[in-house]
C-alpha cells in the first residue's frame, strides 16, 4: 500500500466514480483501476461494488474512507513541513465554515491570515451545521472549521477556540411607504414577531433553533420559506416574502442591499469557535489560529 492509491481512493469516493476522479487525478482510468486494484489486494478485500459505469462503497470501502483521509493529512502536513514551513512560502489551508460565519468573521480572519502569508491560499467549504464544522475536522476533509452554537463550543476530540459572540438580529425590508415590517424601528422585541411571516433555515442551524424556541414559547410566528441556500434569504426579505432572523455577521451586507437590520430583544447570541484537531497541525493551520485568536473580540 502506498499513499498514492489512497489518494486515489478518495478521488473516487468525492468525485463519485473512477472516470470522474481519472479526470480530476489527470490519470488514464485504467491506471487509476490497476491501482485500486493494488490496494484491494494488499487489503484483502473489495472496496467497491462496478455496477455498470457506477462504483459504489462495500462496508469496507466505507470503512477505509476516515484512515486514508487520516493517512493523506498526516503526509501533506509532512510535506509542508519540510518545504519552507517557517516561513509559510507556499501551500494550502482548508477551512470549513458555517454560511454566516463565513461572513463574518471568516471574511475578516482569512485577509489577517492570507496579508500575513500572501503565499498560502485559503479553500473555504460549505458546512450547514455545527456538527458539520466539527465532521469535517474530524475526519480530515478540513483542517479548521468555523461555527456557531448557542450552547457550549464543542469539546472531546477536537479543540475549540472561542472568537467571541454573535447576536441575533431582524432583517426587513425597507419601505418608503411605511408599509415594511416595523417601518421606523431600530429594535424589536421578540414577542412583537408574533404574526410574523419568517424565512428560516434548515433544521440544525442557529437560525432556526432560535425561531423554533420562539414558538415553544408560544409565539405565532408563520414559516414562508424554509431554505438551505443562505444565500436565498437576503433576496426572499428584500422580496417581501417574509422576514429572517440572522447573525449579526449579515448586518454589513443587509444593509448595503437595502434591507433593514433590527436589533432583536432581549439580546440572544451565539458562541463563535474555531475548531481544529487536537494535535498534528499543519504550520498553515497553526499560523491561522494563531492569527485569529489575535485579531478575536473577546466575548461579553
Amino acid at each position: 500500500m502506498d499513499i498514492r492509491q489512497l489518494e486515489y481512493f478518495l478521488a473516487i469516493v468525492d468525485h463519485g466514480g473512477f472516470t470522474r476522479a481519472a479526470s480530476a487525478l489527470y490519470v488514464s482510468q485504467p491506471s487509476l483501476s490497476q491501482a485500486i486494484q493494488g490496494l484491494e489486494r494488499d487489503l484483502g478485500g473489495d472496496l467497491f461494488h462496478r455496477i455498470g459505469r457506477r462504483a459504489v462503497l462495500t462496508e469496507a470501502g466505507r470503512a477505509l474512507i476516515e484512515p486514508a483521509r487520516a493517512a493523506v493529512r498526516s503526509l501533506e502536513t509532512a510535506r509542508a513541513s519540510v518545504a519552507a514551513v517557517q516561513e509559510l512560502r507556499e501551500g494550502r489551508l482548508d477551512v470549513a465554515s458555517m454560511p454566516s460565519q463565513a461572513l463574518e468573521p471568516l471574511t475578516t480572519l482569512v485577509r489577517t491570515f492570507t496579508g500575513r502569508y500572501p503565499g498560502v491560499s485559503v479553500a473555504i467549504q460549505a458546512a450547514f451545521t455545527a456538527q458539520d464544522v466539527v465532521d469535517a475536522v474530524r475526519t480530515g476533509a478540513a483542517e479548521l472549521g468555523l461555527l456557531a452554537t448557542p450552547g457550549p463550543l464543542p469539546e472531546g476530540d477536537v479543540a475549540a477556540h472561542p472568537l467571541g459572540e454573535q447576536r441575533f438580529v431582524l432583517v426587513a425590508r425597507d419601505g418608503s411607504d411605511g408599509d415594511a415590517p416595523f417601518a421606523g424601528q431600530r429594535s424589536v422585541r421578540c414577542e412583537e414577531l408574533s404574526g410574523q411571516r419568517l424565512i428560516v433555515g434548515q433544521r440544525g442551524t442557529g437560525m432556526r433553533a432560535y425561531v423554533d424556541g420562539l414558538r415553544e414559547q408560544g409565539i405565532d410566528i408563520t414559516v414562508a420559506a424554509e431554505t438551505e441556500h443562505r444565500v436565498s434569504v437576503l433576496p426572499l426579505v428584500l422580496a417581501g416574502v417574509g422576514v429572517a432572523v440572522v447573525a449579526e455577521s449579515w448586518r454589513g451586507l443587509a444593509e448595503r442591499a437595502g434591507a433593514r437590520v433590527l436589533d432583536i430583544e432581549p439580546r440572544t447570541t451565539l458562541r463563535i469557535g474555531l475548531i481544529s484537531r487536537r494535535t498534528g497541525l499543519s504550520p498553515a493551520a497553526r499560523a491561522f489560529v494563531t492569527a485569529a485568536l489575535e485579531t478575536s473580540t473577546p466575548s461579553g
